[in-house]
């Protein structure tokens, strides 16, 4: 019975241990425990992350362009598209010349307006036609160059190799800018007896020039492939800008050698610039070469975009230069073959900072 005068005294209130397992080991000491401390992996201990190491982006931008003109379609697609071309073309001659007619029985004067503009644009359709097929047949006879300089290199046919070097001066007899080295090749000619000799000649002569601005073409579109992916982030509008690009270097390769390629054959011509690529395999997004190229700027590395402009600039110069070897006359014989570091290095510099070594 407790005391309502004098109440006890209260408990102060402390944490309680409850031992719920009394059987449990001790916790180690001494050495043991030292031993168990040292393969517990510290967080301290772990080697910092280098962002400079981190993968290198894929070119998706020139990937997309690559399948865009290299896939060849099928045979039904290329029928359903010649035959939809024809109906079309078909069905609007069909309207406008219904349409004049009815015009000329209406309105005589605007009926004949309309039969003189129809005609200008039939010429002038004629005449595009033309350009195409020169265009194509120029591209054509490169390519019997080509082949007919391969053959008398294999065959070391000194009669074969002044064929082509004969069709050599002839190709290029239009251009007045290389009237200076036809003369230096005419004049040096006769002091060659073999063909390897001679086709070094006229390719030092001839296309020596020629390989310097094609280089510079490579730089341009390069520099432009890799400055609108890294700064445009709109979807699809790198893929569209990189395939203008890649479209106009090939173009002024065939210029630059003398193809001079139309519309359709410039397509045709970059198809099968994208083909000899996927064949030889340099469309390759892990090559050495490409991690090489893109391993030379902090910036690129720090930076997806830019890093992915890089790789889509290389690989840019590698279409580049296969665009020489298809557009080109000559094999390379004398002259040095370009390579994509040189060319990435001159076209980039300044744009991702500059490289050393």
């Amino acid at each position: 019975m407790t005391d309502p005068v004098n109440p006890p005294p209260k408990r102060p209130r402390r944490p309680v241990l409850l031992e719920l397992e009394p059987d449990a080991p001790a916790a180690p000491r001494g050495p043991q425990a030292r031993t168990l401390t040292e393969e517990i992996p510290n967080p301290a201990d772990a080697p910092p992350v280098d962002p400079l190491d981190a993968p290198l982006p894929r070119p998706r931008t020139m990937e997309m362009v690559t399948r865009l003109v290299g896939r060849r379609p099928s045979r039904l697609t290329r029928l359903f598209l010649n035959a939809g071309v024809a109906l079309f073309t078909f069905l609007l001659s069909v309207a406008a010349l219904d349409f004049i007619n009815r015009l000329l029985t209406t309105y005589p004067l605007l009926g004949w307006i309309a039969v003189i503009l129809f005609a200008l644009f039939t010429l002038a359709a004629l005449g595009m036609a033309l350009r195409e097929w020169r265009a194509w047949r120029r591209l054509g006879r490169i390519d019997r160059i080509q082949r007919a300089a391969g053959a008398a290199l294999a065959a070391q046919d000194f009669d074969a190799a002044r064929a082509v070097t004969d069709q050599l001066v002839s190709l290029y007899a239009p251009r007045p800018e290389l009237e200076w080295q036809r003369q230096r090749l005419a004049e040096r000619r006769g002091e060659t007896f073999d063909a390897q000799t001679l086709l070094t000649l006229a390719e030092t002569e001839l296309l020596a020039g020629l390989d310097q601005q094609a280089r510079r073409e490579i730089e341009a579109a390069a520099r432009t492939v890799a400055a609108t992916t890294a700064l445009v982030p709109l979807a699809f509008a790198d893929v569209a800008a990189a395939l203008a690009a890649n479209l106009r270097m090939i173009r002024r390769m065939a210029e630059i050698y003398g193809g001079r390629a139309g519309a359709i054959g410039g397509w045709r011509l970059a198809r099968t610039v994208m083909t000899h690529l996927i064949a030889t395999g340099a469309v390759a997004a892990g090559d050495d070469l490409i991690h090489t190229v893109a391993g030379g700027g902090v910036l690129a590395k720090l930076s997806r975009r830019f890093g992915e402009g890089l790789v889509n600039g290389a690989l840019t110069a590698r279409v580049g230069i296969a665009a020489m070897e298809v557009c080109r006359p000559l094999p390379f014989l004398s002259q040095p073959r370009p390579r994509v570091g040189s060319l990435v290095s001159r076209g980039l510099r300044g744009l991702f900072g500059e490289e050393k070594g």
